[in-house]
């Protein structure tokens, strides 16, 4: 028999709930964690959860080291001055500072550890590729290349897209509390393929300026729950503040949709709920997972069976459920693609990035469901191209549904989730190769099998 009744699942396919709410939260502008527009969301969200008749909705305020963008430009002396100043070749990434540095431009290719080894990097300005290699056996965060730089000694980051026509790509690069060390741009594949071709021709030489703003501001969690008051609660979460560049409308506003609707469809089985489930929106993951991090260190996580986060959802209908080693969240997924017949992915590796993260480090169980894409990297995501005409709400629709029904199954009483020692998740997180990358990236929270559950150097937010 199916988790979810058929008359839930026929609401889910006619809905229009998510897709609207979707709508206005793009029509802000500008989600930026700790600005306006993200505050206007929160509030969007809450009074979302009170339409749909969830309990409880508040809206619990925390600080953040705030960023803001102003201007950014590249010049580069090769035979003549080549100027990147328009929104479309260069941005500034969040968390960078102000700065004005003319240096040899040099190319570490796509920025791998040993790339660093073989470029002398100091005192110049250092461009590395957003790819990483598929044969090289783990993914190569921003943070991390961008820290390599730092440690090398150089005097600027450039972040090149390595996907054709994806604009200049963004990312917090930021400290945890406050702007990184030098001054850092994305760039587009299409302008690095030129600045890389210029460093190939020869030395060349590259004038970066960056203005931007650094300083304190507040952030917003958004929660509301529904199904009995047990002592035992089923998070599922999403993020609600997204890049400034774009409209945020796939990262990560389809999640924070979901969640809202995956709220929307429990209230109509209520009764059927075995377990309480707190819908929970995040702010500032963007920016290194703060809102996350405030909520795991001010709350009782003795209490969550289990965290369902959704971030990295959208541009397919096909679910991706990575478990992280709890197998019993995999095996609610099996169960659901059996029942209702459509392909659901499972994966049980860590994917040590987004709002999970903070919980499962610390052994809750946790699981990221996101939907399969096409191309190597984020696509989209973290540009300006991250709009609302890259989504389909039959996508949203379906998604829906294969996540209520999953939830629902989280939540039996019948169904246990053992959390895990956190010398498990540092065992896990070590075999599956993240330990360097993370060293490498200040973001490392284990420290002798013990937790340091607070973000580090730097701001490793983002998937």
């Amino acid at each position: 028999m199916n988790t979810v009744p058929t008359t839930v699942v026929g609401d889910a396919y006619t809905s229009s709930h998510h897709w609207n709410l979707l709508c206005n939260l793009v029509d802000l502008d500008n989600r930026m964690a700790g600005q306006e527009g993200e505050a206007i969301g929160a509030e969007l969200v809450k009074e979302a959860f009170e339409k749909h008749g969830l309990r409880d909705a508040s809206i619990t305020e925390f600080e953040i080291p705030g960023w803001w963008r102003e201007s950014s430009s590249l010049t580069v002396e090769h035979d003549r001055t080549h100027e990147f100043d328009a929104q479309h070749e260069t941005v500034s990434l969040p968390g960078t500072p102000s700065g004005d540095v003319s240096a040899e431009l040099v190319d570490v290719g796509d920025g791998l550890p040993e790339d660093f080894e073989e470029h002398d990097v100091e005192g110049k300005l250092v461009m590395a590729s957003s790819l990483t290699p598929d044969e090289y056996g783990r993914w190569i965060h921003r943070a991390e290349k961008y820290g390599a730089a730092v440690r090398g000694g150089a005097v600027g980051f450039l972040f090149r897209n390595h996907l054709d026509g994806n604009l200049p790509p963004t990312g917090s690069i930021g400290n945890e509390n406050g702007p990184g060390d030098i001054p850092a741009v994305g760039v587009s594949k299409e302008v690095g393929h030129r600045l890389v071709r210029y460093c190939e021709d020869g030395e060349t030489t590259a004038r970066l300026t960056v203005d931007c703003r650094n300083e304190p501001t507040n952030s917003r969690n958004i929660e509301a729950v529904i199904g009995p008051d047990t002592d035992e609660e089923v998070l599922v979460t999403a993020h609600v503040d997204a890049h400034d560049v774009g409209e945020g409308a796939n990262d990560n506003g389809v999640g924070t949709v979901l969640v809202a609707e995956i709220g929307r469809l429990l209230t109509e089985m209520e009764d059927e709920l075995e377990t309480k489930v707190r819908c929970l929106v995040f702010g500032a993951e963007e920016v290194g997972l703060f809102g996350a991090y405030h909520w795991a260190e001010t709350r009782d996580t003795d209490s969550v069976k289990c965290i369902f986060n959704m971030d990295g959802a959208g541009y397919s209908r096909t679910a991706d459920v990575h478990t992280h080693g709890f197998e019993p969240i995999g095996e609610a997924f099996k169960e659901v693609r059996d029942e209702l017949g459509v392909p659901v992915e499972i994966n049980t590796g860590i994917r040590p990035h987004s709002d999970h993260w903070p919980f499962v480090q610390k052994g809750v169980a946790g699981a990221q469901a996101r939907s399969i894409a096409k191309d190597s990297g984020r696509g989209w995501g973290h540009t300006h191209g991250d709009t609302l005409d890259k989504l389909d709400r039959r996508d949203l629709r379906d998604l829906a549904v294969v996540f209520t029904a999953g939830v629902v199954k989280l939540a039996e009483e019948s169904r246990e989730i053992e959390p895990k020692s956190v010398a498990e998740i540092r065992e896990a997180t070590v075999e599956q190769g993240f330990e360097e990358g993370m060293r490498n990236s200040g973001s490392w929270p284990f420290d002798d099998g013990e937790i340091d559950a607070t973000p580090e150097a730097t701001a490793e937010g983002d998937r």
